[in-house]
């Protein structure tokens, strides 16, 4: 009897965070409607342009970093305020094109320098800390190997920190270069969507702490330093600076109309990587800093909103745990007779699953024109953010044991049409043993739908049934795409 109720008061804990997750959607969408407006770019005539410096951390980008300095070089910004710090730590022959790039630009005027380490100490939180050192600019903008910046940019975003001293770092938004290159792709895509059309426009015009994305973004040099510099003990260093520089009493600004595109990982073993490395570092960082924000002096409601972005990666495991108990739950006659209590599980699981949904659509409905056609993709996005749950517990379990892990970058591989194929680069990462746990949680939530019908326990299939097909069509997926079924591919480089 004691293990009935241990498990029951699990369960129902597990489906009330769920809910609770699941309706901060909706009120990420109300915030969002209600400060909409502070997030469009505002019209500015410089009299004085300040030093501005554009650091591009770069490792093994052969692909992409060519395109990338290009679009740097063309930036609408007076040549002589502009300087341009390629922080190159490759081990191939990306090295070489820095080296040649420099070297072409420098002949042209720009003030362009390479800064190469032998060593990769913090990755890119370390290139950037010692970029930071050799900087010359009063602002330093950030951008990664695969992004295209927006040719106004910096007349775009500087304007801020002159009308406002207290203003450390102004975002900007994320484009896709590749939205339509795949399934995976598409998805990957309303999921960006929603994050920076959404969440960054409700946290910024709200006042809430809102993070910098670690790349399309620009900062205060002298709130990079207050803050603690970049540091490098979790693997989102741009979460880590950006809470520890709110917490500091800096400001943060978010700007929805420059956008910058940028490349979507066409392998699902690199999404997953990146997720991983997100997840983790969310994670990370909560466990950090988050002491810290409940001492602090904020509003209740700042506080409450930093609870949930640090730790909204907990969805993930609570999806795991809710597969994995929904099934004996069947079994329990004591719990699924009661149709209070039955009524009530469908319920609150029915609210949070269906929060992304509407969320996702919503942000699709704001920025295109042609919405119609690209919210049929929503269900595709929500299939993918449940079919990478296991590969983000783990994340999750490890930032919260404290084990360190090896920072895996996510490939570059210049892939902008249907045309282009991955399958060729030198930059790829192999099946890992998390897509075997897809496939057998796949199959138990399968099971989970045949005991369903069998029990007559039929408001519990609906959601079995997503999970079921969210895993097993990653695990497919990514047996595919490593060539299981044909040949062998390549293991990408790492670290």
């Amino acid at each position: 009897m004691l293990l009935t109720i241990i498990f029951l008061i699990v369960y129902f804990l597990d489906i009330l965070f769920l809910f609770l997750y699941g309706m901060h959607t909706y009120f990420m969408i109300y915030f969002y409607k209600k400060h909409y407006s502070q997030c469009s770019l505002k019209k500015y005539s410089f009299k004085k342009y300040p030093n501005v410096t554009i650091q591009l951390p770069v490792f093994n980008e052969k692909y992409v970093l060519q395109r990338l300095v290009k679009k740097v070089i063309e930036m609408d910004y007076p040549k002589t305020k502009k300087e341009i710090q390629i922080l190159d730590d490759s081990t191939d022959e990306t090295l070489d094109l820095s080296k040649k790039l420099v070297k072409k630009y420098k002949k042209l005027g720009f003030d362009i320098k390479l800064l190469h380490r032998t060593k990769r100490t913090g990755h890119k939180g370390g290139a950037l800390r010692e970029g930071l050192v050799k900087a010359k600019g009063e602002f330093l903008a950030i951008f990664d190997a695969d992004f295209l910046p927006a040719k106004n940019f910096l007349k775009a975003t500087v304007p801020y920190f002159l009308e406002d001293s207290k203003i450390g770092m102004v975002q900007t938004r994320w484009g896709h270069v590749n939205a339509d290159y795949s399934l995976l792709t598409r998805a990957q895509a309303i999921g960006v969507d929603g994050h920076f059309i959404i969440d960054q426009v409700a946290r910024s015009g709200s006042n809430f702490f809102m993070n910098f994305n670690g790349t399309a973004g620009i900062w205060r040099k002298t709130c990079i330093i207050d803050a603690g510099n970049w540091q490098d003990d979790t693997l989102t260093e741009d979460f880590d600076l950006s809470y520890r520089a709110e917490l500091k009493g800096w400001k943060f600004k978010y700007i929805k109309d420059v956008v910058n595109p940028a490349e979507l990982p066409v392998q699902v073993s690199a999404y997953k990587s990146q997720q991983f490395r997100w997840a983790k570092g969310s994670i990370q960082t909560g466990v950090k800093l988050m002491g810290k924000i409940l001492k602090s002096k904020q509003p209740f409601l700042v506080k409450l909103e930093a609870l949930v972005h640090l730790t909204y990666y907990s969805i993930h495991p609570l999806m795991v745990l809710n597969v994995l108990l929904t099934v004996p739950a069947m079994h329990m006659n004591f719990l699924f007779s009661h149709y209070v209590g039955l009524f009530m599980i469908a319920t609150f699981f029915g609210i949070a699953t269906f929060g992304p949904f509407v969320f996702y659509g919503f942000s699709q409905y704001i920025l295109y024109d042609n919405w119609k056609k690209k919210i049929k993709w929503v269900p595709l996005m929500t299939l993918v953010g449940t079919g990478i749950a296991i590969n983000n517990t783990h994340a999750f379990l490890e930032a919260i044991i404290g084990k360190k892990s090896e920072f895996i970058r996510t490939p570059k591989l210049g892939i902008k049409s249907k045309k282009q194929s991955w399958k060729n680069s030198n930059y790829k990462i192999s099946i890992s043993f998390i897509s075997f746990l897809e496939l057998f949680l796949g199959l138990y939530a399968l099971y989970g739908v045949f005991v369903g019908f069998v029990f007559h326990r039929l408001l519990a299939v609906p959601f079995l049934l997503i999970y079921a097909t969210s895993f097993l069509y990653i695990f497919i997926l990514t047996l595919v795409q490593e060539g299981v079924f044909s040949k062998k591919i390549k293991i990408s480089q790492t670290s």
